[in-house]
């Protein structure tokens, strides 16, 4: 029998119409929970709008941790910029034990691994466990040798959990604005269906766009959290 999928929310400016109250969802006990967040370091009204939202939903849902897809930060990196396009924004669930993992895009510097709050420990790339759930935050600024090899060894060929790896670039995606991936799907994918990853989020493109099942994965993009670019 398949295994009940972990709950995870998806923060999108496409949930900021409606009511807390109207989202219904299982809730099942010792469910994983974590939300979802990707492009939103602009420091707009817009992640206002959706870090705002995520937490009416915390109150709901009581999601563990966020998943960040990448862009974190845009523009500069210095301290002001971390307050007010991270902490600020961010601010009820951070004061509410929210954790947040954060992976690299390509508006990211290598700097952001060393941000406490974003709980990167220095690396590029890492993965951890919460309870039935391994999660692997991979950088596909640069998927060299060295970063395949390890994601060969992090996930053993008999594990059971469910496999969810996030990272900035999407391997399938039907947005205009940049598309997908293909150099970096051809890299990654093999590995993945081999290892039995069964969700891929990615960022990137400013829209939310749930893509079907591609060689048995659940790919997800979700860029949407700070800009929404119309016309995607």
């Amino acid at each position: 029998m398949r295994r009940c999928l972990p709950l995870f929310f998806l923060a999108s400016l496409l949930w900021a119409q409606a009511p807390a109250g109207d989202v219904q969802l299982p809730l099942k006990p010792k469910s994983v929970r974590f939300a979802v967040i990707g492009d939103g370091g602009t420091g707009d009204r817009a992640q206002f709008d959706v870090a705002a939202q995520m937490a009416r939903f915390h109150e709901k849902v009581n999601f563990d941790f966020v998943l960040m897809l990448g862009d974190n930060i845009y523009g500069g990196k210095g301290a002001s910029a971390y307050k007010s396009k991270f902490e600020a924004p961010y601010r009820a669930l951070l004061d509410a034990g929210v954790k947040f993992y954060a992976s690299l895009g390509n508006h990211d510097d290598a700097s952001e691994t060393l941000y406490k709050p974003f709980n990167m420990g220095g690396k590029r790339y890492y993965s951890w466990h919460s309870g039935n759930v391994h999660l692997l935050a991979l950088d596909s600024n640069y998927m060299d040798p060295e970063q395949l090899g390890w994601i060969e060894q992090q996930i053993p060929d008999n594990e059971k959990d469910w496999k969810i790896c996030f990272f900035h670039h999407p391997l399938y995606d039907h947005a205009r604005f940049h598309g997908p991936d293909l150099d970096l799907r051809a890299q990654l994918e093999p590995l993945l269906q081999k290892k039995g990853v069964d969700v891929v989020m990615s960022g990137h493109e400013h829209i939310y766009e749930r893509i079907k099942p591609q060689h048995g994965i659940y790919y997800f993009v979700l860029g949407n959290s700070g800009q929404l670019r119309a016309g995607d």
